[in-house]
């Protein structure tokens, strides 16, 4: 669940970011980013060469975490316990997504008979 103002950034069509160009696209310093991943487990950037990559996902991320710091002032804990709380209420939604599609192949499953007065 990321937010629409995140989502809106236009990123070039590649799959991963360098940290410099993380920077420019959400205007948070690389040192700030780098912080970030110490206190956001969810902020993992893949590491090759000595290089942090980012993917989108973790761009629209790190823009969410922007507005919540920046412009709601969240603190940082508060921001950590506010995702912690949406990933927790992601995975309730998907399991019982899953468990509602089980429902519904079962369901199909059944026999159907047409009953005759």
């Amino acid at each position: 669940m990321l937010n629409e103002r995140a989502q809106e950034i236009k990123l070039p069509d590649k799959i991963y970011f360098r940290i410099g160009e993380v920077s420019e696209y959400t205007g948070i310093k690389p040192y700030v980013l780098r912080y970030w991943e110490t206190e956001f487990p969810e902020i993992k950037p893949i590491r090759r060469k000595s290089q942090r990559l980012y993917d989108r996902e973790t761009i629209y991320l790190i823009m969410k975490i922007k507005h919540m710091l920046y412009e709601q002032n969240y603190t940082i804990a508060g921001a950590k316990k506010k995702l912690k709380e949406e990933m927790n209420q992601k995975r309730v939604t998907t399991k019982v997504n899953e468990l509602l599609r089980e429902i519904l192949t079962e369901l199909k499953s059944i026999p159907f008979t047409k009953k005759i007065e």
